[in-house]
């Protein structure tokens, strides 16, 4: 039997709705998702460090 090895992993986050509305309005206004906004932003935490 094989076994997949996931590179991805799932992260779950509260935040206020009004933070929520921000994003939201962004990735329209950019026609992008809230995943790439918010993986854009781990990567370049990293970047800056």
């Amino acid at each position: 039997m094989t076994v997949k090895v996931r590179k991805t992993k799932q992260l779950n986050i509260k935040v206020p709705s009004q933070e929520l509305s921000i994003l939201e309005s962004f990735t329209e206004k950019n026609e992008r998702t809230k995943t790439d906004v918010i993986r854009e932003f781990i990567r370049a935490l990293q970047a800056n460090s």
